[in-house]
């Protein structure tokens, strides 16, 4: 008579085969991601240390001079050190706008698995460099800023990679939720990298990037061995990205392609046919699109340009925001980098709400727009009292996080997805790294920009650069309004006429594939 297996071993048989693939490959991509984030992280922290008020530590111990600088790392020792910083900064994000645009038509084309992991190699190898310019001595700008170029062009592979194996892996039940979860990558890398650059920031600077440099380069090893692109390489079964009307036969899709919405009724979601379900497509039929082809997908432009404003206003904190509280709480360099990471674990939670409202919506564009309203007054708030006291910042910056990054997130992961498989491309899933790639390379350029804005604007004041990123969500919201309209007129129809789908069906419009 056979024993009854463990409650543990039963727990995990009730998971089928194609359930722990679909696990490996979430994790897997969540932990490439997550590194390519610890490995950004290190040069906002080190830019305190870098140029930092060095009368604070008493006269040279090596001369004993008062200067101000002697304790700075040259050429950041003059009065120009932020348009320095802003310069490194850009170097990085230029080259990654630009590089993104072409990183998703070779994406298309290459084996993922071999794109992502030669990718990461290199973002370690060129991260490290930057570090060991701190043993070796170099004072020259442009060593830093060849550097940054080249770790910005290498790290472009990193995210229309692993957008297209999971969009791949996961249809689109509840995309949303599922990605809003899995974008938390984007958080917890920066959490992570500001912890291990601040272990070293103030004894031995260089440590702070080599040490994210061998741990991207190592999973970029781990990728290599165990990244899947197709669920059809290992027989399991494809997901079905489009839902299935009440009133229709057959595989019809749920979109309003006519106009770009992304809507989506609580009565059509109930009819989404489940991934096992869905027939098999043998991955050497697909086909990958050309660039013009994606950029006709409905909603595309829109959101690509309301990326610009709400990523402007994002890696504006993530480059920045340590340096402002050093010089506007006095915080030392350590202590700013574990403070801003608060920013960051707001951006956990904003991301994770942004896809359960969407999700249950159906309002992708819709709840990017509140957001973006709700962060304007909250952004100046935490300007003008965030600093009042220890409990009021930590709450302000939580707040400002999940506010700021919810937008960010759900449009870089459920919506690019969401377009990536639109129904107009007849379920031709490779369009998913060149749409991701042009809607994340279109949101670098504002990524570029708002550091670069930043370190010009800081100058004259800081309330000055608050005034710059409310201004950015402002012009991102009203960019969406079109989508918002359309989604909002979507619902109002289907309450009015009361039917079962409030969905508009259309026949799927052909896209040049060559």
């Amino acid at each position: 008579m056979k024993a009854i297996p463990a409650p543990g071993i039963r727990f995990l048989r009730s998971f089928s085969r194609d359930s722990w693939y679909r696990g490996l490959i979430l994790v897997l991509t969540f932990l490439c991601y997550t590194t390519f984030h610890l490995s950004r992280k290190p040069i906002s922290i080190v830019k305190s240390e870098l140029h930092s008020n060095c009368s604070s530590r008493g006269p040279n111990p090596n001369n004993g001079s008062n200067s101000t600088t002697w304790c700075d790392w040259k050429p950041f020792d003059q009065d120009n050190y932020k348009e320095l910083f802003g310069a490194l900064d850009n170097a990085f994000l230029v080259a990654y706008a630009i590089g993104m645009y072409i990183s998703g038509i070779f994406g298309e084309r290459l084996p993922l698995r071999y794109y992502l992991s030669a990718g990461m190699v290199l973002s370690g190898l060129f991260t490290a460099l930057f570090g060991l310019g701190y043993y070796w001595k170099v004072h020259q700008l442009w060593y830093f800023v060849v550097v940054q170029l080249l770790n910005g062009l290498a790290q472009t592979t990193g995210w229309p990679s692993v957008v297209t194996c999971v969009g791949n892996w996961f249809g689109k039940g509840k995309r949303g939720l599922i990605m809003g979860i899995w974008n938390s990558h984007t958080s917890v890398g920066n959490i992570l990298g500001s912890l291990i650059a601040g272990a070293w920031v103030s004894t031995a600077w260089g440590l702070s990037f080599i040490v994210p440099g061998i741990i991207i380069a190592a999973m970029g090893v781990v990728c290599f061995l165990f990244l899947i692109e197709y669920p059809e390489d290992v027989d399991c079964s494809p997901p079905l990205h489009h839902i299935a009307s009440s009133d229709e036969k057959g595989l019809e899709a749920g979109h309003d392609i006519s106009d770009g919405s992304l809507n989506v009724s609580t009565n059509s979601r109930e009819n989404i046919i489940d991934m096992s379900e869905n027939v098999k497509e043998p991955t050497e039929d697909r086909e990958a699109i050309s660039f013009i082809s994606a950029l006709r997908i409905p909603g595309v432009v829109e959101f690509s340009f309301c990326l610009l404003f709400a990523k402007l206003v994002s890696y504006t904190f993530l480059y920045w925001l340590p340096l402002y509280i050093v010089n506007v709480a006095h915080l030392t360099a350590k202590e700013a980098g574990d403070m801003s990471t608060l920013f960051d674990v707001g951006g956990i939670a904003g991301g994770i709400l942004a896809g359960l409202i969407s999700d249950y919506t159906g309002g992708r564009a819709t709840t990017c727009c509140a957001m973006l309203i709700l962060a304007a007054p909250m952004l100046f708030l935490y300007n003008y009292i965030g600093q009042n006291g220890l409990a009021i910042s930590i709450v302000m910056l939580i707040i400002c996080g999940g506010l700021v990054n919810g937008p960010y997130a759900l449009i870089t992961t459920a919506v690019s997805a969401d377009l990536g498989t639109h129904e107009c491309l007849q379920g031709n899933s490779k369009a998913l790294s060149t749409v991701t790639a042009i809607i994340d390379g279109t949101g670098s350029v504002g990524a570029a920009l708002g550091p670069l804005l930043a370190g010009l604007i800081s100058r004259s004041s800081w309330d000055n650069v608050f005034y710059m990123l409310i201004s950015a969500d402002v012009l991102a919201c009203l960019l969406l309004s079109r989508v918002v309209f359309k989604e909002i007129r979507g619902w109002s129809g289907c309450y009015t006429r009361k039917r079962g789908s409030c969905m508009t069906l259309t026949h799927p419009v052909v896209l040049d594939t060559k």
